[in-house]
């Protein structure tokens, strides 16, 4: 009102501030943040449109730890507000369900890998599966392998592509799927010494690490883009392997992605 007044009124700096009951030093400040408040806007926007599943700490967290913004969080999550960002998604009604046990923390990598197979279709309709691979200790992806028909033969041959970069695992976490417990599967697991801890039937929380990888991969690119060929769905989910291995925020990490986490 003040600055309209002087402007508009013709009338003196020192009058409009005592009529306004302001000082002087107030009416002549100018914020210094403006330039920056755009730029975590700007920020953010691009965020929440490449990231539609991400809410505010996915990219507080991307901001502050994979680029090296040093923001202050309550400074991002106002203009993160103010940009009705909050409002994106409305929370479901959740059900009251029984907590399940505890999965127990690994302490160090290569301890357990978990495995599981996620399904979907290319635009003309054929499906095709994914096979998912991760170490448990960091939420660390170790392969996405793609096929219409991902059999005990394929399972066994992309563990052994690991093995020939990583330590072996004490154990394979898994489901009771054919391709796990087929005797191809338990003898190569035997002869390499590996423990297979299957999950109880009907209990997908024993395997709660791999099946909230599953989620993520499913929300963060599979159900975002249609591909026409098996070949396009490969190299799709190498891309994002990476991206979710170096840049993308874990909260089971701190906040910070798989291999960035100490």
């Amino acid at each position: 009102m003040a600055l309209d007044t002087v402007a508009n009124k013709k009338v003196s700096i020192r009058l409009a501030c005592s009529a306004f009951s302001i000082s002087e030093t107030c009416y002549r400040y100018q914020s210094q943040n403006s330039d920056e408040n755009t730029q975590i806007a700007e920020l953010l926007v691009d965020l929440t449109v490449e990231q539609t599943d991400w809410g505010f700490g996915q990219c507080f967290h991307y901001l502050r730890n994979t680029k090296g913004y040093l923001w202050n969080h309550k400074r991002v999550y106002r203009i993160y507000c103010e940009l009705a960002l909050n409002l994106r998604i409305r929370p479901r009604r959740r059900l009251k369900r029984n907590v399940p046990e505890p999965l127990k923390e690994p302490t160090k990598s290569d301890q357990v890998w978990s495995m599981d197979f996620m399904h979907d279709q290319l635009v003309d309709g054929r499906k095709y599966r994914l096979f998912n691979v991760i170490d448990d200790f960091k939420r660390e992806g170790l392969a996405i392998e793609a096929g219409f028909s991902l059999l005990s033969q394929r399972v066994i041959r992309v563990l052994d592509q690991l093995l020939e970069w990583r330590k072996k695992p004490i154990a394979l976490r898994c489901d009771n799927g054919p391709e796990f417990i087929s005797h191809e599967f338990v003898h190569w697991a035997k002869k390499k010494g590996i423990r297979i801890d299957y999950i109880q039937p009907g209990n997908p929380q024993q395997n709660a690490y791999i099946e909230r990888y599953n989620r993520t991969a499913r929300y963060g690119w599979v159900s975002k883009h249609l591909f026409d060929s098996l070949e396009e769905v490969q190299d799709y989910a190498t891309q994002w392997l990476w991206f979710y291995n170096h840049e993308r925020p874990h909260t089971a990490n701190g906040g910070k992605p798989p291999l960035m986490a100490a």
